[in-house]
């Protein structure tokens, strides 16, 4: 992400620090749900829960083991197991990669949409406030850039609130789409997990599990979410245009 552009709370969703945060929630929650199965010692699983963190020193330490497996998760997994010490061969327990990554990644976009529904949200308002403020304000309207009929100010701010709605709506769907995960092992298949563990990890998690899956989660999900993205951000730019015009001396 370019800094200068990005907002602060939004910057935190997706830090490196937070991602590596998410995949370390998904793994807790899996261990979890095997102490639950009776597969990891509870002593074994408040030791991980106490010890395991996050922060820009691991973040190195995970960058530094990248460079020598030349696998992300690989290096994620050895850095976190490196804190708990002997009971950290039960993180990552019978779990591939994407089960992590995806599943991850379903959190960040989760957190990255309630973000933004919380924006819509504070401009849903100044825009209703602004369309009954200026109902009866008369400006010119325009067809192909020149002056036609009169209208209201009011009537654009109307126009605009009922869109950003409807982008709200898209992007409240977009975020039920993307939360789901799937805990299914190597290529989906539940070969070396039990599919219990799927269910009381991704509860934890505050998730649906996929219905069906390979290794990975199906990328028509995100590009739902982007798609929605794509569509708010094209009514924002419009907006912004349309307001930039009405600043011009005739």
């Amino acid at each position: 992400m370019i800094k200068r552009y990005t907002l602060e709370r939004m910057g935190k969703v997706w830090s490196d620090v937070n991602k590596f945060q998410k995949w370390l929630d998904v793994e807790i929650a899996v261990c979890e749900a095997w102490n639950k199965l009776g597969k990891i010692p509870d002593e074994a699983l408040k030791e991980i829960k106490e010890k395991t963190y996050i922060d820009e020193k691991v973040v190195e330490r995970i960058n530094e083991l990248d460079k020598i497996y030349n696998h992300d998760v690989l290096a994620f997994v050895s850095a976190i197991a490196e804190q708990v010490g002997e009971n950290g061969r039960y993180i990552h327990l019978g779990i591939t990669s994407s089960d992590v990554i995806d599943t991850a990644l379903a959190l960040l976009m989760r957190d990255a949409i309630d973000i933004l529904l919380d924006d819509i949200d504070q401009l849903l308002k100044v825009l209703k406030e602004n369309a009954f403020k200026y109902k009866n304000t008369v400006m010119m309207g325009r067809t192909h850039g020149v002056h036609a009929e009169p209208m209201v100010f009011g009537l654009k701010f109307a126009l605009w609130y009922e869109e950003m709605k409807r982008n709200r709506e898209r992007l409240e769907k977009a975020r039920k789409t993307v939360s789901v995960g799937a805990i299914s092992g190597a290529v989906g298949t539940y070969s070396n997990i039990d599919p219990l563990v799927e269910k009381y990890a991704l509860e934890i998690l505050g998730l649906e599990p996929e219905p069906v899956s390979n290794q990975v989660i199906q990328r028509d999900r995100h590009a739902e979410f982007m798609t929605a993205m794509a569509i708010t951000a094209s009514s924002l730019e419009k907006i912004a245009v349309e307001i930039r015009h009405l600043q011009r001396t005739e």
